[in-house]
């Protein structure tokens, strides 16, 4: 739902800093919380719509991310039904590879997502500082997406917004898929899990149609597959750096994912090739899927059980010192001021009932 502007480009997230706060209190379980529960640390992101704010949650040591949205810009960009989508998608999921979201509230004038910080960087500022990876760290990134793309799929949620962007790296190394604001839950249209027509967010699309499928561009039924089509993309461009199908001229690169041929460059491993191209099929219904990933010759030795449990160590691991260090998120995020910019107060509450949401009261 973040509007980020791409390709070898800009985009921006946010971060905020803050007072010292001395109250401390104890949390019932289930209980609301609100604002004053926070206290905030630095901008860590930005989008179109808000900030993604450092917090820590005051009487405590706890610390996350904290994505604040404009209901005003968000209700005038017709993105209600995805914002909410996105909070519903993330309150459901648990998964080592996928953000979790902890609390969700709204204010007459924002809303809130309360969520992990992940503060290893985004891929895409590593990517651009980097220019490419190493075959070794491009295996283990493509697959750890397989498992948290698998795991949506499972579910039917389809992501549709897979790029460098919208992949952190966590302390630890590991992935973790973030900013869920074009995921959807597919029904059943005519007996597939698909959704049909042209896409209304493809407007966002336009600056970078790199990681889109053939399928959205076409404007044909789509479902879970065009996830796969981005990550075949991702991954050509990790080893490369270059996606398969680019061109400075937007139609041009358009016509290239409808029709283009791959070419194989000596970056790309022998055995990388037929999960490249898998990904890269045109035909959704022959498309690999993210379930038969692990059975491709490029991930034969690689244990993907394993890898779930997080038992594998990542051949990277970015150099921060604790889980407030934000050296690895872009500065020009963290040299934003952290004061919100107040807002005439103009409430549109009622766009967004049932947004209010605490982890605890969701669990099993």
């Amino acid at each position: 739902m973040e509007e980020k502007h791409h390709r070898h480009h800009h985009h921006k997230k946010d971060k905020e800093s803050s007072g010292k706060e001395e109250m401390v209190f104890s949390r019932k379980e289930g209980e609301k919380v609100t604002m004053d529960d926070f206290k905030m640390l630095e901008v860590v992101g930005k989008g179109s719509f808000g900030k993604v704010i450092l917090v820590q949650m005051k009487g405590t040591d706890k610390i996350y991310a904290m994505k604040i949205l404009s209901k005003s810009t968000v209700v005038q960009r017709k993105q209600v039904t995805h914002t909410k989508a996105e909070k519903n998608i993330l309150q459901q999921i648990q998964h080592p590879f996928i953000i979790k979201l902890h609390y969700a509230f709204q204010t007459p004038t924002k809303l809130h997502l309360v969520m992990d910080y992940i503060n290893g960087g985004e891929l895409f500022f590593h990517l651009k500082n980097e220019g490419c990876f190493s075959a070794e760290r491009v295996r283990f990134y493509a697959a750890e997406i397989s498992l948290a793309l698998k795991h949506l799929h499972s579910l039917d949620i389809v992501y549709r917004d897979l790029k460098p962007e919208n992949i952190l790296i966590g302390r630890d190394g590991h992935i973790v898929l973030t900013d869920f604001g074009l995921s959807k839950e597919l029904k059943d249209t005519d007996n597939t899990k698909t959704f049909c027509g042209t896409p209304e967010y493809l407007g966002f699309l336009l600056l970078y149609y790199i990681f889109t499928a053939p399928e959205i561009l076409k404007g044909v039924c789509h479902g879970t597959p065009v996830d796969m089509w981005s990550l075949g993309t991702l991954t050509y461009e990790m080893l490369t750096g270059l996606p398969p199908f680019y061109d400075t001229n937007v139609n041009q690169m358009y016509q290239l994912i409808l029709s283009g041929t791959i070419s194989w460059t000596e970056e790309i491993p022998e055995e990388a090739k037929s999960f490249i191209a898998g990904c890269l099929e045109r035909d959704p219904a022959k498309r690999l899927t993210a379930a038969d990933a692990y059975k491709c010759e490029w991930f034969l030795d690689l244990d993907f059980d394993l890898l779930l449990q997080k038992k594998i160590t990542p051949p990277w691991i970015p150099p921060v010192a604790s889980s407030t260090d934000t050296s690895m998120v872009d500065p020009e995020f963290t040299e934003e001021p952290v004061d919100m910019t107040p807002e005439a107060h103009n409430p549109v509450n009622d766009a967004f009932d049932g947004f209010t949401y605490t982890e605890s009261t969701n669990l099993e």
